[in-house]
C-alpha cells in the first residue's frame, strides 16, 4: 500500500484543531462517546453490544490500532477534532484510492454539547484542503442519511453538491437506511480552498 503523503499532520483554525490520535485518548474519547448516545446512536452502524459496553476506555484500544494500520497502509486519514484543545469529535477520511480514482470519503462525529460553534465546518474543509493539496485527492465524498439534518447542513454550508441518492446504503441503527450522496472535486475549491471559502461566507 502506498503510504500518505505528508501524514500525520497537525491543522488548526482558530480554535477548531485537527490531529492523529493519541493512544492516551481512551479515557477522553470514552467520556465524549459515553455522554452522545442520544445524540449519535441513530447515524452509528448496527451493533451487537450496547453502547457503554463499546465506548469503554477499554475499547478504544483497539479502535486506535486500527486506524493507524490504515493510515500506515495509506487507506485512511484518521483525526481527532479538538475544540480549544479538548477532544471534540472524529473525522475520518476513509476508503481512499489512488489511480484513476483518486478519491475518498468523509466521515465525522462532534460532541453535541458543542454543536452550532461551526466546529465541524470548519474540520471538514481543513481535512477536505488537506486531502486535495498534502495528499493529492481529487474527491472527497460524503454519504448522510436524508433525517439527519444537522450532519446535511454541515456539507451544504460548505457548498457540497449533491450528487445522488442512495437506497438501503448502509445498515445504521438495526435497519438498512437510505443516503444521500454529496462530493466535491478539487476543481470546485482552486484556487483559494475550501477553508477560505467558509471563512468568506462567515464574515
Amino acid at each position: 500500500m502506498e503510504r500518505l503523503p505528508g501524514w500525520p499532520v497537525v491543522l488548526a483554525e482558530g480554535p477548531v484543531g485537527l490531529r492523529p490520535h493519541r493512544y492516551r485518548d481512551a479515557r477522553e474519547w470514552s467520556e465524549v462517546r459515553l455522554a452522545n448516545e442520544k445524540w449519535l446512536a441513530p447515524w452509528e452502524p448496527t451493533a451487537n453490544r450496547s453502547w457503554a459496553d463499546r465506548h469503554s476506555a477499554g475499547e478504544y484500544v483497539p479502535v486506535y490500532r486500527s486506524l493507524k494500520r490504515g493510515a500506515r497502509e495509506g487507506q485512511v486519514m484518521p483525526f481527532v477534532i479538538t475544540y480549544e484543545g479538548r477532544l471534540a469529535g472524529q473525522l475520518t477520511l476513509g476508503n481512499i484510492v489512488r489511480g484513476a480514482f483518486c478519491s475518498t470519503y468523509a466521515g465525522y462525529w462532534v460532541d453535541g454539547r458543542l454543536a452550532g460553534r461551526g466546529i465541524m465546518p470548519t474540520a471538514l474543509a481543513m481535512a477536505v484542503d488537506y486531502g486535495f493539496t498534502a495528499s493529492g485527492l481529487h474527491r472527497v465524498e460524503v454519504n448522510i442519511r436524508p433525517e439527519n439534518t444537522a450532519s446535511r447542513r454541515v456539507v451544504e454550508k460548505l457548498g457540497f453538491r449533491q450528487e445522488g441518492f442512495h437506497s438501503r446504503y448502509l445498515h445504521i441503527d438495526g435497519d438498512w437506511r437510505d443516503h444521500v450522496g454529496y462530493a466535491l472535486t478539487v476543481e470546485d475549491v482552486a484556487p483559494q480552498g475550501l477553508l477560505a471559502r467558509w471563512r468568506a461566507s462567515r464574515v
